[in-house]
């Protein structure tokens, strides 16, 4: 690319014309500048080309000469490329095979007349000009250069008339960016507006610098995917004219930088620009001239909605949106800080510690308000507790603390308190080796089972004595394939393993090793490990995810085959697994948390309009007979009979995705809604395990869908793939569209978001969310900004994690769906149970949800007395197929009534006429008279449970 005197900006070829005329009058064409020199060429090199050994630029050459001039005379000739950097005002030409002939007969002292400049394709001076690759966009068209390979990469483009330059970095082969191929890149720089645009280096070479405002000095905007800047040969730089030093203004910002502040999102970092009510936000303010440049002066600040300290600390005091001002005479700059409803709870940016003997780590304070806002906490704001003997625990750059551990060995809790919330992180310090499968006595009891192969277990010769060896054949299903071994029983670990590690001896075909956990809540947990591509031995270690209740047990350790394509038989061995277990720390129990959006206690049977969904049956046309499919019919009889206006069956109805599956699917839906009831199919990842979507869409049609029902907009989506983009990127275009037309539509009140994979997995796993935490975050951006900009509520409704949640995330309540046949992943008391949910919508379009448990049979307890005055525990539980015992509380939606005396709620509406009061959130009761009875009851799904409890004196008046 280069831009030409008058400032104007093209993609053009650029050539190199140079010649040496030599003595006699002989002219030797030169074919490089500082460059690589093309065979039989000569090449010109400068102070420029650096310290680099010129022996590169000829590499490979038979005879080389290199001629060294200054003032237009020959210094010296010698016969090999030189090293080291080149003299200012020093040219050298140096010549491979012929170029180096042409250049061999000059001595010391002969002159040689050298001229070069560069020609443009389309005859242009320019001005200053920088190599590239690829031409990404031509004349307003983006280029299929047909890559495959996503890299970071560097772009520069022009508008049509060239006075507009756009730069684009995209950072790559990093967790939470990928990467673009060429051709995304060259539609990335059209949709910026780029008439043309050139590839520049990409790799670890892609890297961004930018001077802010006030700033002397450049600084990395991007995150290079080397970690940090690598040398390269040359850049393209905008530079502003030298200012003159006078304060012209401040570029007031937040002290944490967004990218990096504290947060509990999807991708790294936080809101700085959010505080709470009471709370403070330090900022800062650069004085910058009329080029941006530093300049001197020390403002004064005032502020809306809270005040600011001298030094810039801000303490907001209402809710709103604050402006705060840094100024000096005319000199001034400001900033707006949203200030959220009132701190609600707080959490920490990591739920535990592990630290090596004396080493340290980082955690930050996040909070929230009752919408789910959140804002990280300012280090000043928090008071801390902790063993001062143990840990050393000190505020660091970016709103974190710096946690530093004093000893080798040892364990505590780090509390945080922000006003009245608290939360406990703890934090443990080394680790030790507990053997938990050593393979030399009891390798012949492990049992081999399968899901879709075939295959045994047997001991083998380990990595020291006696191993496990897994052979399995994968040849026999297109679906997700998996390889058990077994032990004789399920091993209890004792401690508080963080990890667990082994030896697996590979044979490079790919498979995942696995290891399956079960804890004290009998949760399952597994621990993925690398894929198996290598060979030979190799030490693995897998870690425990955040969130475990203690202690565990390991059920089986397995191999799992996830591509459809891949089809072979192989074998690995395992051997010496251990525990990784620090020192024990008992963790203050934390109850679990259920946004509001489910109903605790009531219905949605009054509400204006409702519908249903279901998820994750998971069965198979080879067991139309199973349980699973029992359950299925069971929840959609269910369904039919609550009457709603329409189902949603949101992904995983089948198993493995074959045609037949779909076909017993489609049997199955017809026969029990008999076509009364409406429904919508949206597709989960095992409606292609192991086979195309077309086998679901040829039966079900779009994978998605945009329809209004009753002024509420839904937008149903495929995830299948595990992220959107898999399922096709025009769905993500679909969904903006959506979300736009919906904002300025008078007929749309609200917006429904549904897709298997939630982006946040509730379970401590996280195995069952968006695989792109950057496509969760747009996700949940998308909708927040929607539900704040329109003034119209929007809901998520997802499926997947097994089990049924609901959280609050920037004002959007995000509902996940439990299972409807599938064995759930979580205790019952967490949402692991079966059902389906119910929802119900009000005039102005807000949706509450039900959750309708499958309920086999319904107990409630309450003592037969209860004395005047004194709280008694009132408690329910619903039995479900297999024995399962769950808890009638939230997020189990239940009805609750009792004698027309009786006061069910809150204390709000309790009347001097009530006998008793009933709040079903605490599971109390209080008698408020001395004599008489009343008659409690609990619904659940259709199904009640009824009980008595006499009114007597108070204890006191009875002593």
């Amino acid at each position: 690319m280069g831009v030409t005197a008058s400032g104007i900006g093209k993609v053009v070829q650029v050539h190199f014309d140079g010649t040496a005329v030599l003595p006699g009058g002989a002219r030797v064409t030169l074919t490089q500048f500082n460059n690589m020199v093309q065979p039989d060429g000569v090449g010109a090199f400068t102070a420029l080309w650096g310290s680099y050994d010129r022996g590169r630029a000829v590499e490979g050459a038979a005879r080389v000469t290199e001629v060294a001039l200054s003032g237009g005379s020959v210094v010296s000739v010698s016969g090999a490329a030189g090293s080291g950097p080149v003299p200012a005002g020093t040219t050298l030409l140096l010549g491979r095979d012929a170029g180096a002939d042409a250049l061999a007969a000059l001595k010391p002292g002969d002159a040689v007349d050298v001229s070069y400049a560069p020609r443009s394709s389309d005859g242009s001076a320019l001005k200053a000009a920088v190599g590239g690759r690829q031409v990404l966009v031509k004349d307003g068209v983006p280029q299929d250069i047909g890559d495959v390979t996503p890299e970071p990469r560097t772009a520069v483009g022009f508008s049509r008339d060239g006075r507009r330059m756009y730069l684009l970095t995209v950072d790559g082969r990093q967790a939470d960016s990928r990467g673009v191929t060429l051709t995304e890149l060259g539609r990335l720089m059209a949709e910026l507006g780029a008439h043309d645009a050139l590839n520049l280096d990409g790799g670890g070479s892609s890297t961004l610098l930018a001077r802010e405002p006030g700033q002397a000095a450049v600084q990395v905007e991007n995150s290079p995917s080397d970690g940090s800047e690598r040398p390269v040969p040359n850049g393209l730089a905008l530079y502003a004219a030298p200012g003159s030093g006078r304060l012209a203004g401040f570029w007031v910002e937040t002290a944490a930088d967004p990218a990096t502040a504290p947060g509990t999102g999807p991708v790294r970092g936080g809101n700085p620009d959010r505080v709470f009510p009471g709370l403070t936000r330090r900022l800062t303010a650069a004085g910058f001239d009329e080029t941006y440049g530093p300049a001197s002066g020390t403002p004064s600040w005032r502020a809306t909605h809270g005040y600011v300290s001298r030094d810039g600390v801000f303490r907001a005091l209402a809710p709103g949106t604050a402006t705060v001002t840094a100024s000096k005479g005319r000199a001034s700059g400001d900033i707006e800080l949203r200030v959220l409803g009132p701190l609600e709870r707080v959490d920490a940016t990591s739920s535990r510690i592990g630290l090596p003997a004396l080493g340290s780590g980082q955690l930050g304070a996040v909070g929230y308000d009752a919408e789910g806002n959140s804002a990280p906490i300012e280090p000043a704001d928090v008071r801390l507790e902790y063993d001062s003997s143990l840990l050393d625990v000190s505020a660091s750059s970016g709103g974190f603390f710096t946690v530093r551990a004093k000893k080798d060995v040892g364990a505590g809790l780090i509390t945080l308190h922000v006003g009245r919330s608290t939360v406990a992180v703890p934090v443990t310090v080394g680790l030790e080796d507990v053997p938990v499968a050593t393979f030399e006595d009891g390798a012949a009891s492990w049992r081999f089972s399968h899901a879709r192969a075939a295959g045994s277990v047997a001991p083998a010769p380990g990595h020291t004595g006696t191993g496990l060896k897994l052979s399995y054949d994968f040849s026999l299903s297109t679906g997700t394939r998996a390889a058990y071994a077994d032990p004789p029983a399920w091993i209890p670990v004792l401690g508080q393993p963080q990890a667990f590690g082994m030896w697996i001896h590979g044979n490079g075909k790919g498979e995942w090793a696995r290891l399956h956990l079960h804890d004290a809540l009998d949760q399952q947990h597994v621990l993925s490990g690398p894929l198996v591509t290598w060979t030979g031995w190799r030490y693995v270690e897998m870690a425990v995810p955040a969130g475990v209740q203690y202690p565990v047990r390991v059920r089986r350790f397995y191999v799992a085959e996830t591509r459809p394509d891949a089809q072979y038989t192989s074998e690995i061995v395992v051997d010496d697994i251990v525990a990784k277990v620090p020192p024990s720390v008992e963790q203050p129990s934390v109850p679990p948390r259920t946004d509001r959006v489910v109903v605790r206690d009531g219905t949605v049977d009054g509400a204006q309009w409702r519908f249903a969904v279901m998820s994750d049956a998971q069965f198979v046309a080879a067991a139309p007979d199973s349980d699973l499919v029992a359950q299925a019919r069971r929840t959609l009889r269910e369904v039919k009979a609550a009457r709603p206006d329409f189902l949603v069956v949101n992904g995983d109805l089948v198993d493995t995705a074959t045609e037949a599956d779909f076909a017993l699917a489609k049997r199955i839906l017809d026969e029990e809604l008999g076509g009364e009831l409406p429904y919508h199919y949206v597709p989960g990842n095992h409606e292609i395990m192991g086979a195309p979507i077309t086998n679901f869409q040829a039966v079900f049609g779009a994978t998605s869908r945009v329809f209004d029902h009753k002024g509420v907009r839904f937008v149903t989506l495929d995830s299948s793939t595990g992220t959107l983009r898999g399922g096709g990127f025009d769905q993500v275009k679909l969904l903006r569209q959506a979300l736009d037309s919906a904002r300025t539509d008078r007929r749309v009140r609200s917006v429904v978001v549904l897709h298997h994979h939630p982006p946040r997995d509730p379970t401590p796993a996280k195995a069952s969310q968006f695989g792109d935490r950057k496509e969760a975050a747009l996700v949940e951006q998308w909708l927040a900004d929607f539900d704040r900009r329109s003034g119209k509520s929007a809901l998520f409704v997802g499926a997947h994690a097994g089990t049924f949640h609901a959280d609050r995330v920037d004002g959007v309540p995000y509902v996940v769906n439990g299972n409807s046949g599938k064995a759930p992943s979580t205790a019952p008391h967490l949402g692991g149970f079966t059902g389906w949910t119910h929802f119900g919508v009000d005039p102005r379009g807000e949706v509450a949800a039900e959750t309708q448990a499958h309920v086999t049979s319904l107990t409630l307890t309450a003592p037969p007395t209860a004395p005047r005055g004194t709280p008694v525990g009132v408690s329910a539980t619903l039995t479900q197929e297999g024995g399962r015992e769950v808890p009638v509380a939230a997020p189990v939606s239940a009805d609750w009534t009792a004698s027309p005396s009786v006061h069910i709620g809150s204390t709000l509406g309790l009347r001097p006429w009530h006998a008793a009061w009933l709040d079903p959130t605490t599971g109390k009761l209080v008698a408020l008279r001395s004599t008489g009875s009343v008659t409690l009851a609990v619904t659940v799904n259709g199904v009640t449970a009824r009980t008595t409890v006499s009114l007597t004196k108070s204890e006191k008046a009875t002593a």
